[in-house]
């Protein structure tokens, strides 16, 4: 028997389910479907630019796991883009990860797993805006993460 799938810790919640050419009914187009994790994949490596080591530690995976979620996510989303098919960003085996900030002012630390924007991070204590975020998923809050 095979062991339990390890749940991959993401970050990221578009609002967005589908993307598909313009002009095209989407059901007249064959649909790729990429999972959350995947997503979170392209993210944390082709958008912010991380190494995989790091980026594959803040989804809670190994580094060759990490490539492979990578890979098969560039795959379908170049099928998409040159077949002209839509996708579909839907399931997988994800948790979603915590988030955790510093207010700098009065040093008080909270967390949460929503992704509010820049000019919503608010500390709950003094209300000021100077803060530091960390991610983490898989520990307790470390200054030093």
């Amino acid at each position: 028997m095979p062991r339990a799938r390890k749940k991959r810790c993401i970050y990221v919640d578009t609002k967005a389910r589908y993307f598909k050419p313009r002009g095209v009914p989407l059901d007249n187009l064959d649909i790729i479907q990429l999972t959350f994790e995947e997503l979170e994949a392209i993210r944390l490596k082709d958008l912010l630019g991380l190494e995989q080591t790091e980026a594959s530690e803040k989804m809670g995976v190994s580094q060759p796991t990490f490539h492979r979620i990578l890979k098969e996510a560039r795959k379908k989303v170049s099928d998409a883009l040159v077949n002209s098919k839509a996708i579909e960003i839907y399931g997988g085996d994800y948790k979603m990860g915590l988030r955790h900030y510093e207010c700098q002012n009065c040093k008080h630390i909270w967390e949460t797993n929503t992704l509010p924007n820049e000019e919503s991070i608010i500390c709950p204590k003094c209300k000021s805006r100077i803060i530091d975020d960390a991610i983490s998923c898989h520990r307790k809050f470390n200054r030093n993460i």
